[in-house]
């Protein structure tokens, strides 16, 4: 199984109060295993809140939905040994 690498990180978002965010990691390879969201050290999963899906096979993207103060923090975006954090 290939190494799968990302090839664009995530970038810093500041949105308001109640409005959605949404994050992007493009990887190496298509189909990538072993791939994880979080929020401050918390991971996250498809939700009415969270939405994570995958474009193209190798555009990774979760959309927090009505963001509040409580979502401040360090978003993480990982896959296998490899990290990218906004």
């Amino acid at each position: 199984e290939p190494d799968v690498t990302i090839v664009s990180g995530l970038k810093d978002a500041v949105v308001p109060e109640g409005d959605d965010v949404t994050f992007q990691c493009q990887v190496s390879h298509e189909n990538a295993r072993d791939v994880e969201w979080k929020l401050q050290d918390v991971a996250l999963q498809n939700n009415e809140m969270n939405e994570i899906s995958v474009e193209k096979g190798r555009i990774h993207t979760l959309t927090l939905r009505k963001v509040t103060e409580q979502d401040i923090g360090t978003v993480t975006f990982r896959v296998g040994p490899h990290t990218s954090t906004a």
